[in-house]
This record gives C-alpha cells, structure tokens and sequence, in this order.
C-alpha cells in the first residue's frame, strides 16, 4: 500500500490548490501522507538517522535484553518456523511502503477530535523489517497538558466527539494505546460547566 505522496514544493506556487487539496485527502482518506522535496537538506536528515544509529546502538544491549524485546522475539522466531501467531486483535496490517528521505505525516487522535471526524486518525503500528533495519523518528506536536479539547463544529453541527483535557487524554491513552480509540475520548469527556 502507498499513502499519498505529496510534493510539497508545490505549496508556494501555481499548484498550491491542488497540493493542498492532497492533504486535506490525506487527512480525510488516510490518516497519513508522505512529504517529497520538503527543503529540509538531505545532509541534515543523514546527519539525524547517524546520531539515531549511534544511539541506537549504545543502548541496543541492555534493550535486547528486555523483557518486551525477548517476548517479541520469541514471537518472530516462531513465525519464521511456520508457527502459526495471532495477529494483534485479528488486525489486517499492512505494509506501508515509504520513499526515502520523505517525511511521513500521522495526523493522530488529536487532529481527528479538532476537525470532528473530517480528518482520521488511523491505527497503525510500525513492525520490524524482515531484511534490515528500519528507523523510525517520531516527532509530536501535541499541546499543554492543560490543553482543553474539543471539535470544531459549525453553527447549528453536532459534536461528534466529546471535549477533554489533552493531559487526561494522555494518561488514559498510555494505559489503552493498543484498544480502540472511541471509548479512550469517552474517557476522559470533560465535565460541563455548572
């Protein structure tokens, strides 16, 4: 599967419509796009997968030696002997095949609750490539923990989702990261106003 692929040169220029159309349809269809001539410099993005590499491999034997990692392990091992291993909550995953130096771009729970559904937030989970490394750098931009919450409707809309304190939001979503997202919103609905 490929998520769209964005170019996003093209946002300061005579195609500005339709590149941001694109990602209004990544947002809405996907939950993800990639980002192609983003103008971060290819030298800085090798100088950050070769700090994450060396970090990586500093802390790769005390991580190894985890309990999580040898579960896993232990779980691909049986897999490659034709063991037959359930799939994490019957799930269908699949591959994403990503460019290289593009950026990837989950627009996450909160931005599904801000736009009231119009854009998704997709389940995913990144798995461990078969021939190789893969890297993943994970950068958030999430608000306050004191942040209040809540849908952008219309006049005269439906709040498809119910206001919450962004902290609230993160304590439940630690504990329940792996089961559906509804009920963690339902969670942690903030109380109204008296």
């Amino acid at each position: 599967m490929v998520v769209p692929v964005i170019d996003f040169s093209k946002l300061d220029g005579a195609e500005r419509a339709e590149t941001m159309a694109q990602i209004a349809d990544g947002c809405e269809n996907w939950g993800f796009f990639q980002l192609v001539n983003h103008g971060i410099p290819l030298e800085l993005l090798d100088c950050v997968k070769k700090v994450c590499s060396e970090s990586y491999r500093l802390r790769e034997a005390a991580f190894r030696s985890s309990e999580p990692v040898q579960t896993l392990e232990r779980l691909v091992e049986a897999e490659r002997r034709g063991e037959a291993v359930a799939p994490v909550d019957d799930m269908d995953w699949e591959d994403i095949f990503y460019l290289p130096d593009a950026i990837v771009v989950n627009t996450g729970d909160q931005v599904e609750v801000l736009s009231n559904g119009r854009y998704r937030s997709a389940w995913h989970r990144v798995l461990p490539m078969r021939n190789g490394n893969r890297r993943s750098i994970a950068s958030f931009y999430n608000p306050a923990f004191e942040a209040a919450i809540s849908p952008a409707v219309g006049e005269g809309a439906a709040a498809a989702y119910p206001d919450y304190v962004f902290g609230d939001y993160m304590d439940v979503y630690n504990k329940q990261k792996f089961d559906a997202k509804e009920p963690r919103f339902e969670a942690v609905k903030a109380p109204k106003a008296a």
